[in-house]
């Protein structure tokens, strides 16, 4: 509760800038996106999914770092009855539940600026939480590889970037080379996050909106089960 206010503005007001400088801005000069009215109410979902990204991803990279390394918040832990697992799990709930409270506070700016087109946006939490806790997840598998904090930068520019860009979020999906599509269905979760959150907001799920609740269902606990196992090395280590 200290520091709510700092985890709150940037998330209220990120949102903002980016539909006026995109949706406004760029939107004037994109005329029209197949299924949608205006190039505003293509991103509006896009946006929404991003939050869910950041806010896990970096929470569960240099937030735990920091708790790990300099704070050691997780030694303080161990020494309790609680174990390395228990800790770990902690995290990742806590960075999929950042995801939430983030992904919710943009979806309130979108509907602010009247973009929601059905009531299915109310399960949009849901797959944020989903979403988030696989950011999570593959965020402390990089964490347990990092030496040090500056390692980051390596996902941050060669993982997360590259999802900003390339999975559907300021431009359609299909317009890309069909090598690059593959690449990012099968291995971008951004992707299925832009894809949900899209379908839901507008309320136009296509089939591929299942595959993306199914490419979550079954890779979360893939990583979940990794980044702790691999965490555990680290901390006995």
């Amino acid at each position: 509760m200290k520091t709510y206010k700092v985890n709150f503005f940037p998330p209220l007001l990120e949102p903002i800038l980016y539909l006026v400088a995109l949706g406004f801005g760029l939107g004037s000069i994109v005329k029209s996106i197949p299924g949608f009215r205006s190039y505003i109410q293509f991103i509006a979902p896009a946006l929404v999914a991003m939050s869910m990204m950041n806010t896990s991803f970096f929470e569960c990279t240099y937030g735990s770092f920091v708790r790990m390394y300099y704070q050691k918040t997780f030694d303080a832990i161990i020494t309790t009855p609680i174990s390395i697992e228990e800790v770990i799990a902690g995290e990742l709930l806590w960075g999929a539940t950042r995801s939430l409270i983030s992904s919710s506070i943009v979806l309130g700016v979108v509907a602010a600026f009247g973009l929601i087109g059905s009531p299915l946006f109310v399960l949009i939490p849901i797959i944020a939480f989903l979403a988030g806790l696989t950011f999570s997840a593959i965020a402390m598998c990089f964490t347990a590889m990092a030496s040090n904090i500056d390692f980051f930068n390596y996902p941050a520019f060669l993982f997360v970037t590259p999802m900003l860009l390339l999975c559907g979020t300021f431009f359609p999906l299909k317009y890309l080379p069909w090598s690059v599509q593959i690449v990012a269905n099968l291995f971008l979760p951004l992707t299925h996050a832009v894809i949900l959150s899209r379908g839901l907001m507008i309320g136009n799920l296509e089939p591929s909106a299942i595959l993306s609740l199914m490419w979550f269902v079954i890779v979360t606990p893939i990583f979940f089960v990794l980044s702790i196992s691999l965490m555990k090395r680290k901390l006995i280590k």
